[in-house]
């Protein structure tokens, strides 16, 4: 024994060699903190992965003892001797690999030569096993689009039963059969295809036979024939989440995509994540300038085809494009001042390219009329948080679930949504944290939820108000927390008196017994985390929504502490940093008040430069400018409003309207379908740049592949238009841009680019430059005026449109697990594609019967704004009376179809509610009530 900070430390000998245990290690752990490898193939070492000791390939040998123990299941103990290579030890380990290796395919022909099994063959010096095979293989299965399972590389080391089942929690892969007979199966033993696999993968990363293998590195024979010649690390573009991966390359092409551990995913990968990729290579892909043909309108109707868009432009140089982007801006600038012009940035690009679009439109174009997607997600939630704390960003990272007691997830649909933080709170459900789930639609997480509360659309705020006066009424509220940090707790406990749960259920549609439950539960737990999403942001009221929740924290005192906090789930995978950077109307970086004086004169002194001191407009009140003829030019950088936007019709008609267009993207999206020029961009795998997960994570995006064609980096074609324009722009490199923003955004401090070239990730705020950031914030108080947190009521405000006998049914639409946005990227990905090809309308069994088809037909669905056409689908999680569309299908693209009614708030378009029609397609629509 030995002592270590005056506790009592194990030591033990490891090959003649004393060593210091430290807290939970094996024997396995130990060895390899020391240098000294050892065999190892159900075991891995990644995160979320336990031993099971169940290969015996890392047997060693402790002096005394009988039989062999498996290093990594063993734990040390007091005075062990153990001996790692022992002759006893390596001849076990040697006769294992001998039977496996018999039953293995041919190495010359098996399905991965390089796997990890065949690597420790190697080491060993064991090429070809002395036992005979074991019989009749199971055959190959090539039914996913995705992986290949060629079970007779399979050694039943159960790894991909734990990637499954307690790494993603997915429950799909299991182990069947007995002795010679057993075997790996999907779900009752179905074609890996055919079964309820999500294609997160991670049973292909785990594998170490090459029995799961990515289906592009192998042939029709399932034989290895792709190998890497090098590997660039980076982040994921997809969602919020920000999962850390290993781009695997070959020829400057990108042959798979691995999960590294990164602190938002630790290795996970979700099926966007993991076979989205090949988007960048599309046939589609824009590789040089154009410019629209002389004499070729713009009609609202006439969207170009993507593969073919010289019926409508024609090729250009660099130069010629440049000069025409710049020089209709200018005119219209010259004109008619800068309030004429409006520009849409990308939380799909980096922080770098957000900073700079949304100066270039306040020192360029000298208006604020500058906006991206966060509008139309998560606006109305950073404008409470706001409001209520005075910060936009998350109060905890959503890895703290590890430490809560109660997680609430609210209007979120994590498992399609943000699947790998989906992970996390699937895990927590298991260790016995009551997940509680609100949505009016059912979900995958309520498998793993100890309360399912599937509330009426558009009735958020009768149900969390019930829960506020039942917390209040019994005094279960924690009042030393409300004194001490909160203001307003008399007015919301008064306006909260009358929100009874007996009176609240029959507009929410919970029963009074459940809601006391769960507030109850939720306000007596240690910890407490809620997260939320669109289902909550997404509504006239969405700003009420998120005060309730706030309000809900802030009186329980669930946050500031470990396994407490406030978690908008943001949607794309650089929604937090774009908005960050100042890629909105009202704020300048780091959410600074335009209006204020004090704060506009600093950045007017850092950018040499004058902004309007009044606010801009929206997204969708620069759509209705457009149309009241006030804003006749715009500048879209990576965004698709004619996809995007609520009311299409109306978008698309404002698009087509403008006098001046210039779209910079990947593809000829619907919306570059309106420009004047055409600038061809850079693909995420293409260029350097950080981004903000929803963690308030900064990460490091680094450049993989070379630019196709003459397609260039997205911040050189702004700074060249601001050029243009009259400023002089001369960054070199996106580490200039960064620390000019660093500079002036005090959330960066202590976070260079050198820093995160070499942590890959850091957290903000942090204290110092060698210190790890902040995953829970306001320990201590809140960044308002008074340090304390406002309790703000929420009246209940209905939805704009209800339903009513021409329109009975209720639309809501939002994001599949496999497409992503407007589709932009992942309908140009083959794989995503290829398993979501075509768009559904969702609906429930009941009024699929009522309406009297069968899923699989096809439907029209109506508002009073549009039709479109579908096949139904039988979702069993959908209710009755409600109609579910994803938004990323441009041939029934549901927001034709949505309301754009707006939160007064934050701005937000009513996304997730309004009157419906759905009825067979054969059938001719009916005229709409006046």
């Amino acid at each position: 024994m030995t002592k270590i900070n005056g506790a009592t430390a194990i030591t033990f000998t490891l090959d003649g060699r004393e060593v210091i245990v430290r807290e939970g290690e094996t024997i396995w752990q130990v060895a390899q903190r020391l240098g000294t490898d050892i065999p190892h193939l159900c075991y891995s070492p990644e995160p979320g992965y336990r031993a099971d000791g169940n290969c015996r390939a890392c047997m060693v040998e402790v002096e005394g003892e009988r039989v062999l123990a498996a290093s990594c299941i063993r734990k040390p103990a007091a005075g062990m001797k153990v001996k790692t290579a022992s002759d006893r030890a390596k001849t076990a380990r040697k006769m294992i690999f001998d039977l496996l290796i018999s039953d293995q395919p041919e190495r010359a022909t098996s399905h991965d030569p390089i796997s990890k099994f065949w690597g420790w063959a190697d080491k060993m010096g064991i090429e070809t096993g002395r036992f005979p095979e074991r019989g009749k293989m199971p055959a190959s299965d090539r039914s996913h689009v995705a992986m290949a399972v060629n079970l007779d590389a399979c050694i039943q080391c159960n790894l991909c039963v734990r990637a499954c089942r307690e790494v993603q929690v997915n429950d799909v892969i299991g182990m069947a059969g007995r002795g010679h007979n057993e075997k790996i199966v999907f779900d009752f033993d179905d074609p890996m295809g055919n079964s309820t696999c999500v294609a997160c993968g991670e049973c292909v990363q785990a594998c170490p036979t090459g029995a799961l293998m990515p289906a592009t590195l192998v042939n029709a024979q399932n034989v290895r024939t792709e190998y890497p010649d090098r590997e660039v690390n980076s982040v994921c573009p997809y969602c919020g989440v920000g999962c850390q991966l290993t781009y695997q390359i070959k020829d400057d092409k990108l042959l798979y995509v691995t999960g590294r551990e990164g602190p938002a995913n630790e290795n996970r990968l979700c099926v966007k994540g993991r076979f989205g990729f090949d988007y960048v290579s599309n046939p589609q892909r824009l590789t040089q300038p154009m410019v629209r043909k002389d004499g070729v309108g713009k009609a609202t109707d006439d969207l170009v085809d993507p593969s073919n868009p010289w019926t409508h432009f024609r090729p250009a140089s660099w130069e010629e494009a440049l000069e025409r982007a710049a020089s209709g801006l200018r005119k219209i600038h010259d004109r008619d001042g800068g309030n004429a012009l409006a520009g849409f940035g990308s939380a799909k690009g980096s922080n770098e390219e957000a900073y700079l679009f949304q100066k270039l439109v306040r020192t360029g174009f000298n208006t604020n009329n500058v906006d991206h997607c966060t509008r139309l997600c998560h606006a109305s939630s950073v404008a409470a948080l706001m409001e209520t704390i005075g910060s936009g960003a998350v109060t905890a990272t959503f890895t703290e679930c590890r430490n809560s007691d109660v997680i609430v997830v609210i209007g979120a649909n994590p498992t399609e949504n943000h699947p790998v933080a989906a992970t996390f709170f699937k895990q927590a459900a298991k260790r016995g944290a009551k997940l509680i789930v609100m949505d009016p639609r059912g979900q995958a997480l309520k498998r793993h939820a100890a309360h399912m509360l599937q509330f009426k659309p558009g009735a958020d705020v009768a149900m969390l108000n019930a829960m506020l006066n039942v917390i209040i009424a019994e005094g279960l509220y924690d009042k030393q927390y409300v004194e001490a940090q909160t203001s307003g707790f008399a007015a919301l406990a008064e306006h909260v008196k009358d929100f009874t749960p007996e009176e609240m259920a029959p507009i929410c549609g919970i029963d009074a017994d459940t809601l006391r439950t769960v507030a109850r539960t939720y306000a007596c737990a240690e910890s407490a985390i809620i997260f939320w999403g669109m289902g909550v942001s997404q509504h006239v009221h969405g700003t009420d929504n998120a005060r309730c929740l706030i309000s809900l924290a802030l009186i329980c005192g669930q946050i500031g502490r470990p396994g407490t906090g406030l978690h908008p789930l943001r949607g794309q995978n650089n929604v937090q940093g774009a908005s960050d950077a100042g890629l909105i109307p009202m704020f300048l970086p780091d959410y600074k008040f335009v209006e204020t004086a004090a704060i506009r004169e600093k950045f007017e002194a850092a950018w040499s430069a004058k902004i309007d001191p009044k606010r801009g407009l929206t997204v969708v009140e620069i759509m209705d400018a457009v149309h009241a003829g006030k804003i006749k030019g715009m500048y879209i950088m990576g965004e698709n409003p004619a996809m995007s936007d609520p009311d299409l019709n109306h978008a698309r008609a404002a698009l087509a309207h403008l006098e001046h267009l210039v779209v910079q993207d990947l593809f000829l999206t619907e919306t570059a379908a309106y420009a004047d020029v055409v600038l061809p961009a850079s693909a995420w795998p293409e260029k350097d740049g950080s981004v903000t997960n929803t963690n308030r994570q900064v990460q490091i995006g680094r450049k993989a592949l070379p630019l196709p064609g003459e397609a260039k980096l997205d911040w050189w074609i702004t700074q060249e238009i601001a050029r243009r324009l009259g400023l002089a722009w001369n960054y070199t490199h996106p580490r200039e841009i960064f620390t000019e923003m660093a500079s002036l955004m005090p959330s960066l401090a202590n976070i260079s680019w050198d820093r995160l070239e070499r942590e890959s990730a850091v957290t903000y705020p942090t204290d110092a430059p060698d210190q790890p950031g902040h995953h829970v914030v306001f320990g201590d108080r809140f960044p308002t005026q008074d340090g304390r947190g406002k309790l703000v009521p929420a009246k209940i405000i209905p939805p704009d449109e209800r339903p009513d006998a021409d329109y009975p049914f209720v639309l809501t639409t939002g994001r599949q697990l496999e497409h992503w946005h407007t589709g932009a990227m992942t309908r140009r990905a083959s794989t995503l594609d290829a398993i979501e090809p075509a768009p559904v309308a969702s609906l429930s069994r009941n009024d699929i019967a009522r309406i009297g088809i069968k899923p699989g037909d096809l439907v029209r669905v109506s508002t009073r704004r549009g039709t479109v056409a579908l096949t139904a689908r039988q979702d069993d999680a959908i209710p009755d009376g409600v109609v579910f569309i994803p938004f990323a299908y441009v041939e029934a693209a549901a927001n034709l179809l949505t309301n754009p009614a707006l939160d007064p708030f934050g701005k937000i378009p009513e996304f997730k509610y309004c009157a419906a029609r759905v009825e067979r397609a054969g059938e001719m629509p009916r005229e709409a009530a006046e």
